[in-house]
């Protein structure tokens, strides 16, 4: 590859995409592939030290646009300092969450102007957007249980919303897949793992060898 691929996985909470990323990202530096693994919000210092802020459940107060201007500006110290580089050296990134999420928490979720979150995005990624972004969906009220029962992963910030806000998020995803099927690739993550883990390596493979 002359120029590097940027997949992301996106979904509401408790869709299992995390765990599905970490299998792909193995098998595929067993083929050989140069992988870049890597996530929002974080991803660098700088940016983690914002997802601190931004997760510590204590925060109650933040303000919704607060929020989404520390989203944007982890987004943007991320960009410039891993994946940029990583998708000029030809590299595979796969990054979980990355746009799309901003679309579906802040605007669907908090309600805030999508256009304006649209505006910020292209703003501090300068137009990028994933070659392939794969949508993990999931019933809330399923997603939600998964994380109650986990034992790996403790409650943050986000978790603290009730039910009805969580499914303007999953609205939020579906009308971005909706508007953007040729980017976007719903997986029905309530299928066993290693069936959603299957099908979402079929489709990474598959952009991977139109390149």
């Amino acid at each position: 590859m002359t120029k590097g691929l940027l997949i992301t996985f996106e979904g509401p909470d408790g869709a299992g995409k995390s765990t599905v990323l970490d299998a792909i990202a193995h098998d595929l530096k067993e083929r050989g592939y140069e992988v870049v693994v890597t996530r929002e919000p974080g991803g660098v210092p700088i940016a983690e030290k914002i997802r601190d802020i931004i997760l510590d459940p204590a925060h109650t107060s933040m303000d919704e646009k607060t929020e989404l201007l520390l989203y944007i500006a982890s987004r943007r110290q991320h960009l410039a300092e891993r994946v940029l580089p990583a998708l000029a050296a030809g590299k595979l990134v796969l990054m979980d969450r990355f746009i799309d999420s901003s679309v579906a928490y802040q605007g669907f979720g908090r309600g805030l102007d999508v256009e304006d979150i649209h505006w910020l995005n292209a703003y501090a990624t300068d137009g990028l957007k994933p070659d392939l972004t794969l949508y993990f969906d999931i019933d809330v009220k399923e997603g939600l249980a998964r994380i109650a029962k986990s034992k790996h992963r403790g409650a943050d910030r986000l978790d603290q919303e009730n039910v009805a806000w969580h499914e303007r998020v999953r609205q939020g995803y579906l009308s971005i897949l909706k508007q953007e099927p040729e980017r976007v690739v719903k997986i029905d993550a309530g299928q066993p793992l290693l069936n959603v883990t299957a099908e979402a390596s079929r489709c990474l493979d598959k952009k991977v060898s139109e390149r």
